[in-house]
Parts: structure tokens; C-alpha cells; sequence
């Protein structure tokens, strides 16, 4: 048969990124190094994609393909969400080529690789799914990302397939995907937005399972319905959606496929019409794939549309291809398949043959014996096992460490497994505490700061922790995957278990047996050990980033911790208050927003709000929106852009403000409260933002918002302890200091400098005159901070609400009075092209390695991001250097730091060390790194965060 003689010709369309990283992952990490050409070319992805491509011509017989890649580059998510796939590991060295000499041989093979800048390639593959539908193909996507299975349809007209053993594919139409994850194609997006995606990093409801989220969407056919329905529910569920309301709508925006990309070729140029194979077979033979070579003949056949063609039989000198087999077990849990067991069982075997001897301490006369070889001081890398991850209510369940490289020193103590021999915590603690008290005694770790806390939490003040290889990490690319799991694969070619792995299905990991948390345990901290030597040596490459870990990121570690272990106290009456005066203002709004639209609609129903902004509006409305599966858009980036069109618009907007206030701050902080301590302890995220800055979590505290007179008054919701106060000390105009300095722009040093009013000063230049109207130096205040965010004039206009033309004359002179500002930029984006990377004043790096991949707007929000790295990376270093100058200060008092957020630093203290304290705090602050305009800290106090403001 030939491929076009079916009623519905087939299209396949592959993942190709998917189907790359498991190729090269399948053959990559055996004791070889992977396959690779005589000469060491890396070729296990090639090899790899070729014999599954030819697999899927084979059984599917397609008419047409087309292939979709990811670019190395920002897609609109994560200009929307700077945190999404933030967990990914950094791409291996080796990929690189081998994906390189993919795209050559895809192109010889005459077969479309398609990629768009802005958007992945799961956007790709959903726009041609559904185009290709269209045009009356069956479409069969090859992929292992469960991602896909929302582009599913009813009429089986799009399909995912699974490549298993031999001639068995498993595919997905609507009743498998339904099968498989419990909820329909179509409600793929809300089971993400309901229970996230670790994946991808997409957050979902905090607390919600994938069983709740099935039962939700049981129950109430789609997100839209729940949210609604949110009011009427009770209990845990209800309190965990009232707080994650917003949360899920964007993790149900991040999750959803676009199926409007626009796309660079048209989809007539996937059809299969052959190749030239003098052009294939030099490459296939460069690349010593002599099985292919042997097959050319067999692909060119297929790559014709013709079908009917038997294989040519092979020659004595012909080399088989290895079978492909499926995967039995798959830790992430998704659909695809392993390659070429023989292969695959030598990666297997490189990672089995380091079979740790770790020994068993479960008697207190071996714990001695272990306390000797710890005593001569040597560094001992260390680990803890617990039952939670809240230091406040987890339990040790054991201790790890290592001492040495070799397989037998590592040791395992357990304390509070549910079967075996365990030894006490008291008596353990007491043998242990002169070892982990002691600063004189070397410690690695990963992750110090948990450790820290469950040995806090557990009697021990732990000390003398030299390395903490989640740290180095991060400061040698803050980009790159921290995981002990992928350091370990990247750095030793070592694949550990899971977490997830190990515990399964069981509560906790106390409820494992002794042994195989003692190699899970131990393990980590054989890799710790390991890692530690190649992760300082990459440090020395650079000094300035052996200083900054040394001297500034290792030493506060501690502090962070500490203010962790302090939290702050919250005012539950007064939070329970303010949302029911919250609730009145929300119901006032909904009736204005009736009146204004004419009837009675749900303000938390995208779609529904779509009809009557399209009703209201019209083409205006259309013009302005982008359209989805659903409707069209009326996210806030939209409804800003209607602002003044309508007066539901800004209806809709404070609604949402609100809402957001309620649910996120106002009704979530109470919940929050630790009962053991009263108080709310946020987590301090010293490894995750790719600026350098630090980020909260549970609650973001970074995101609490202060524009309006509503949202300052959270803060009022933080108090101190009993009779005592709070202290704010907050740096003012950090940013334009930091750009004056890089810049040495002469105009803003002087005005800095001499104490006058920056925003004043740039008023008058922009205005070419001294006496300025507040609205005159409003104007000149937005566009100063917007020059540190790279604001365009389309932006501008709307900000100040002049036309784009006058927009972009402001920013013109602005750009001629102040020369060296522009003159820096432009230095700095030629500095990003050149080295891939920007630096702090102290050294800090942040990588942009995709530069040289992309064009057009794509290209120029990156730029954008390497001009404002300096200035943003600059600050979080000096805010960084002044916590450690200030907590030196606090050791002579009672008075504790207890957060940071942004530029400001919140302390509680007694009322009479106030006196003593502001000025050094302040002095500390103001001279931490020294510039070349002054810094300066304005500080406040007051009986709760909003007066201290």
C-alpha cells in the first residue's frame, strides 16, 4: 500500500526533544561515555532518533512528518513566570553536538525540523495538530509527555502514541487518556492547574493530589465550575482552594498548549517525498552509523510514501540495530520507552558496580568506634533522614555521613525507623553533640540549611560547615539544576534512587527498612563527599566566585536559617477582621460589575467574562485579546489594555486585586501559623532566582504587594513578640544608585551624591526647566526605574497615558541627557553577546548561552534581562553583605532579624535597645559595598510592619 491511498492519510508528528534527551540518556551514561565515533564524536541521540523514527515509519506509514524541537531559549511562560522548569537539570556537555549532527541529518533526510522562538515545542505540535487535522489528516503524535494528551479528540481524528516492545504501540485516544490519568483529554489542563506539575514546575493548588483533583473534576466537570462553586464547599478542601485560587489559574494557563503558533513553514512541506541520498550517506558515514547506511535504501522508501517496498536484506557486513525494549519502570512516571537493552544495561551496570559498604551504627559501642575515626578533624560530609520536612514537627529518623572516597566510610545511624534496631536520640546526641557542635570539625553537606534546622530542632547547634554543594552550585550558574541527583549524574556519572523511589507508596521514610535507607543515606553523602573537590575547583577557576562562596553566600547559610527558626508573629483577629471587611468590598463589586455588564455573570469565569467583554466591546475587545481554545483572553495583561474602554474593566480589575489579597495574604497567613510557636516561619530560598536576589515561599512574602492603601495593610497583620517592636530598615533607590555607579552617568552621581531628589533632577533635564509639577517628576520617576527594566515606548504610553509617538520622544531625550546611562546598556548587551554571561560588582555571573539562537523580540527581551542582571544581581549582593554585617551587630543584643523582603530588612527588638541600635543597623547597611554614590537606608518603627513602613 502507499501512504496517500487511505481514506485519512497519517501524519506523525514527533517530540523531538523528547525523543532526543531519552536517546541520549539511554546510551549516554555507560562506562563508554556513551556511543561515539572513533574519533569520540558523541552519537547516541542520533543513533538513538534514527531507529525510532524508522520504528514509527514502519508501523504507521505516514504521509506526512514534521518534527518539533525546543529552542535553547525563553519562551513566553517564562517571561510570565520566571520559576517555570526552573528545576530542570542544566543540558549535559555532550548533547549539544550530537543534537547538532540530528539537525544535520534530519535535513539530509529532507525532513521538517520546526522551531518558535517564544513558544516550545509541545505549542509547535499542538498549532500543527490541529491544522494538519483540518486539512483531513489522522494526526499521531510520538511523545512522552503526558503534556499531549489534552490535544486528544473525541472523533480519534489526534492520538498520542507510546512505542513499547516490538510490534506493540500503545495509543491514547480519549477512553486511554481517561484511563490512564483518571480525567478526559479536555480536562487535562484543570487536573494540572488542581494538582501542578513537578515536571515543569508548575505549582497547582498547594495541598491537593492528583485523587482530589480527579474527584474535583468528578464532581464539578472543570476548573471554571470548582473555583466557582468554592463558597459552597467545607472544610480542608475549601480553605486550600480559597487560597489557591489564583494559583490555579496560573498553573491552568502555564499548562494549556497553544494550538495558534504561527508557524514557519506551511504544512504542505511535511509531506514525505524522499531524499538525495548522496547527501545522507557521507553523513551517516561520517558519523560511523554503518547500520543506517546499510538500511538507506529501506528509509529512502519509507521517507518516499512508499510502503509497499520490502527491506533490503542486510550484508554479511551489515551491523543489526539493537532491539528496543520498554520500559519497565519510569521515575518520573511518564510514557516512552528505553533503547537498546544491551546498552542500557551497561549504564545499569557502571551504576550498580558502585555498591556502597555502608556500615550499619546500631549499637552505642559502634557509634564510639565512629566518634574515633571522626576525631581527627578530618572532613566528614553528613546527612539527615527525617519524617517531614517542618522542622517543627519532624522526627529524625537517621543520620548519614562520610568521611572518606572510598565505598566503606560512609555509615548509617538509625533512630526512629517502624522495624529493626534503633539507637536512642538522647544517647546518640550526647556522643554526637561535641562532633556537630564543633566548628573546628569540617562538614559538607547539601543543603545545609534543612540539616541545620532538623539538628536545631533536635538539640544540636550545628558548626563548622565548610561546603555546601547546593551552594556552590549555584553560584557557579544559578541556572543550573542544584539536585544532588543531577550533580551527581552530570559531575560523576553516578544515577541514584528517588526519593519517591525508596518510600513508594508508605508515609514516610521511617517505615523503610534500615538497610536501604542506610544506602539511600549513605549515598548522599558519598556524593556530597565526591562532589565537593570538582565543585571548588570549578569555583577557583574564577576567584571572584570562590569569593562570593566563601565570603558571602557559606556564611549566610546560618543567618538564614536562624531567621527561619524565629519567624514572626501574626495577628490572627485582626487578618479574620480585615477579610470580612474584604468580603463586603468584593460583594459591592460584583453588584457594580452586574450593573455595568446588565446582568448577573460569574467575575471568576474566564469564559463567561469573555462573552460580555466581546458583547460590551466587540472588535476592540478582539483586537486586544488573543484567542484560545476556550474563548478569548481576559488575563490581566489583556484587561490593562482595555483599561478606560469600559468601566467594568476596571471593575473586574479591583475584583481581582482583591480577591487575590483575600485569598493569598489574608486567609492564608492565619493558616500558616506554626502551633508549636505562634508564629509563621517562611522558607528563605538562598538557590533559586537566576539574579542572586533571595525568595520566600510559604508564604512569598516577596510578593506581598504595597501599591494600594488595601494591600499595605497586610503588613499590619505582623507584629513582634509581646511588648516589644519592629524595625524596618529599607535601602532607598538601591536600583538607581547601582545604575548611576555602573554607569557613571556624571548627572545622577552629582544628584545622588549631593542628597537632591533624583526623579526631580531627571524631571528637570527631560523638561529643560527648574520648577517641576508633582505630575511632571511622576513622570520622570516612571520612566527612570522603567530604563533599569528595559521599557519600551508602547509601555511607557500606557503607564503615563501619552501616544506611543510622545512616549518615545521622552525616551529619546531621556537616553540624550543622561549618555552614559545609554552608552552602559548598549555595552552591556554587547558584553552578554560576546562572553554569554553578565557580572555583578562583586563578581556574580548569570548566564545567557541562547543568545546567539534567536532574533527578532525574542532576542531583545533577553537583551533586556542581561542589562538588568547587573543592577538586580548588584543589589541582592549588597543586601546580602549588609545581613552579615548587621547579624555581627545583633550578637551584643536581644534584638533578632527576622526578614528579609526586597531591599528592607525587618527586625523585632526591646523598645530601649531601639536608641542604640538604629544608628549602627543603619551604618552597617549604608556601608556595605562601597560605590561611588552614597547608599542610604531609611529606617522606621513601629507596633506592627505597616507603621514600621
Amino acid at each position: 500500500m502507499t501512504a496517500n491511498s487511505t481514506k485519512h492519510p497519517t501524519f506523525l508528528l514527533i517530540d523531538g526533544h523528547s525523543l532526543a534527551f531519552r536517546a541520549f540518556y539511554a546510551f549516554g551514561k555507560h562506562p563508554e561515555g556513551g556511543l561515539r565515533t572513533s574519533t569520540g564524536v558523541p552519537t547516541s541521540i542520533c543513533f538513538g532518533f534514527l531507529k525510532a523514527l524508522i520504528e514509527m515509519l514502519d508501523r504507521e506509514k505516514p504521509a506526512a512528518v514534521a518534527i518539533a524541537f525546543d529552542l535553547a531559549t525563553p519562551t513566553f511562560r517564562h517571561e510570565i513566570d520566571d520559576t517555570y522548569k526552573a528545576n530542570r537539570a542544566e543540558t549535559p556537555e555532550s548533547f549539544i553536538p550530537d543534537m547538532q549532527n540530528l539537525q544535520k541529518v534530519l535535513a539530509a533526510m529532507n525532513l521538517p525540523a520546526i522551531t518558535q522562538a517564544g513558544f516550545e515545542a509541545d505549542d509547535v505540535l499542538g498549532t500543527l495538530s490541529q491544522v494538519a487535522s483540518a486539512e483531513g489528516y489522522t494526526v499521531k503524535i510520538l511523545s512522552g509527555d503526558r503534556d499531549l494528551f489534552q490535544l486528544v479528540d473525541a472523533d480519534k481524528r489526534i492520538s498520542v502514541l507510546n512505542l513499547g516492545q516490538k510490534d506493540k504501540i500503545v495509543e491514547y485516544h480519549a477512553d486511554e487518556v481517561k484511563a490512564r490519568l483518571g480525567v478526559t483529554p479536555e480536562q487535562v489542563v484543570d487536573y494540572k492547574a488542581l494538582c501542578g506539575d513537578t515536571s515543569d514546575n508548575i505549582p497547582g493548588v498547594r495541598g491537593i493530589g492528583e485523587k482530589t483533583a480527579i474527584k474535583l473534576i468528578e464532581e464539578y466537570g472543570n476548573l471554571e465550575n470548582i473555583l466557582a462553586a468554592v463558597p459552597t464547599m467545607k472544610g480542608a478542601i475549601k480553605t486550600k482552594l480559597e487560597q489557591g485560587i489564583e494559583s490555579a489559574k496560573h498553573s491552568q494557563f502555564m499548562a494549556t498548549i497553544k494550538t495558534d503558533v504561527p508557524l514557519p513553514i506551511d504544512i504542505t512541506d511535511c509531506k514525505l517525498t524522499g531524499f538525495d541520498t548522496e547527501k545522507l550517506i557521507p553523513l551517516l558515514e561520517e558519523l560511523e552509523l554503518k547500520a543506517f547506511v546499510n538500511k538507506v535504501d529501506h528509509i529512502q522508501a519509507k521517507l518516499s510514501g512508499n510502503y509497499e517496498q520490502p527491506e533490503r536484506k542486510k550484508t554479511l557486513n551489515s551491523e543489526p540495530i539493537p532491539e528496543i525494549k520498554e520500559s519497565k519502570a519510569n521515575e518520573d512516571d511518564e510514557l516512552w520507552f528505553d533503547f537498546a537493552k544491551q546498552e542500557k544495561d551497561q549504564a545499569i551496570a557502571a551504576t550498580a558496580s558502585l555498591k556502597l559498604d555502608v556500615q550499619i551504627i546500631d549499637t552505642i559501642a559502634k557509634l564510639e568506634q565512629l566518634c574515633v575515626i571522626l576525631s581527627n578533624k578530618t572532613p566528614t560530609a553528613w546527612d539527615t533522614e527525617t519524617s517531614a520536612l517542618n522542622p517543627f514537627e519532624a522526627e529524625l529518623v537517621g543520620i548519614g555521613c562520610c568521611w572518606g572516597a572510598e565505598i566503606n566510610q560512609v555509615a548509617y545511624i538509625p533512630l526512629s525507623h517502624d522495624q529493626g534496631q534503633n539507637l536512642n536520640w538522647i544517647e546518640v546526641r550526647e556522643i554526637l553533640k561535641p562532633i556537630l557542635e564543633d566548628a573546628s570539625y569540617p562538614k559538607y553537606l547539601q543543603n545545609a540549611k534543612f540539616d541545620r534546622l532538623m539538628f536545631k530542632s533536635a538539640g544540636i547547634e550545628l558548626a563548622g560547615v565548610t561546603f555546601d554543594t547546593m551552594i556552590a552550585s549555584y553560584v557557579i550558574d544559578p541556572e543550573a539544576s542544584h539536585k544532588l541527583d543531577d550533580m551527581a549524574m552530570d559531575l560523576l556519572q553516578i544515577r541514584t534512587v528517588s526519593y519517591k523511589t525508596l518510600v513508594g507508596k508508605r508515609k514516610s521514610i521511617a517505615e523503610v527498612e534500615i538497610p536501604a535507607v542506610a544506602l539511600y543515606c549513605g549515598m548522599d553523602c558519598y556524593l556530597t563527599y565526591r562532589l565537593v573537590p570538582l565543585l571548588e575547583a570549578k569555583l577557583k577557576e574564577e576567584a571572584e566566585l570562590w569569593e562570593l562562596f566563601v565570603n558571602l553566600e557559606m556564611p549566610l547559610e546560618p543567618i538564614l536559617a536562624e531567621m527561619e527558626w524565629c519567624g514572626i508573629r501574626i495577628d490572627k483577629e485582626y487578618l479574620g477582621i480585615f477579610s470580612q471587611e474584604l468580603e463586603k468590598d468584593l460583594d459591592a463589586l460584583a453588584i457594580a460589575a452586574y450593573q455595568q455588564a446588565g446582568k448577573e455573570f460569574n467575575l471568576n469565569s474566564p469564559k463567561q467574562l469573555s462573552e460580555i467583554l466581546e458583547e460590551l466591546l466587540g472588535k476592540k475587545f478582539k483586537d486586544k485579546s488573543r484567542k484560545s481554545k476556550t474563548g478569548y483572553s481576559t488575563d490581566v495583561a489583556v484587561l490593562n489594555k482595555l483599561e478606560g474602554d469600559h468601566p467594568l474593566i476596571d471593575t473586574i480589575l479591583e475584583n481581582r486585586t482583591l480577591a487575590k489579597l483575600k485569598s493569598t495574604y489574608v486567609d492564608a497567613l492565619p493558616s500558616l501559623i506554626q502551633p508549636k510557636t505562634g508564629r509563621v516561619h517562611t522558607d528563605f530560598n538562598q538557590t533559586v532566582t537566576a539574579t542572586g536576589r533571595l525568595s520566600s515561599s510559604n508564604p512569598n512574602l516577596q510578593n506581598i504587594p504595597i501599591r494600594t492603601a488595601f494591600s499595605k495593610r497586610i503588613r499590619a497583620g505582623f507584629l513582634p513578640k509581646e511588648d516589644w517592636i519592629l524595625m524596618a530598615a529599607d535601602y532607598s533607590q538601591i536600583e538607581l544608585r547601582i545604575l548611576a555607579h555602573l554607569s557613571q552617568e556624571p548627572e545622577l552621581l552629582r544628584a545622588f551624591n549631593a542628597g537632591e531628589d533624583v526623579h526631580t533632577v531627571t524631571a528637570q533635564l527631560l523638561m529643560e526647566k527648574e520648577e517641576v509639577t508633582s505630575e511632571e517628576r511622576r513622570l520622570a520617576k516612571i520612566i527612570n526605574y522603567g530604563v533599569i527594566y528595559g521599557m519600551g515606548a508602547q509601555k511607557f504610553s500606557r503607564d503615563i497615558g501619552v501616544p506611543v509617538k510622545q512616549a518615545k520622544q521622552f525616551i529619546d531625550k531621556f537616553n540624550q541627557r543622561y549618555a552614559k546611562i545609554f552608552d552602559y546598556m548598549q555595552g552591556v548587551e554587547v558584553e552578554a553577546e560576546r562572553d554569554r554571561y553578565v557580572k555583578t560588582v562583586l563578581g556574580r555571573r548569570r548566564y545567557f548561552r541562547g543568545l546567539d539562537q534567536i532574533g527578532g523580540y525574542q532576542k531583545a527581551a533577553m537583551l533586556r534581562s542581561a542589562v538588568n542582571a547587573p543592577i538586580q544581581g548588584t543589589s541582592a549582593d549588597i543586601i546580602k553583605v549588609a545581613m552579615l554585617k548587621v547579624h555581627e551587630i545583633l550578637q551584643e543584643y536581644q534584638a533578632r532579624l527576622l526578614l528579609q523582603v526586597h531591599d528592607e530588612l525587618v527586625f523585632e527588638l526591646p523598645i530601649e535597645e531601639v536608641a542604640e541600635l538604629q544608628p549602627k543597623i543603619k551604618n552597617a547597611m549604608e556601608t556595605a559595598v562601597e560605590l561611588s554614590v552614597k547608599l542610604e537606608v531609611d529606617i522606621h518603627t513601629g507596633k506592627n510592619w505597616m507603621e514600621a513602613k
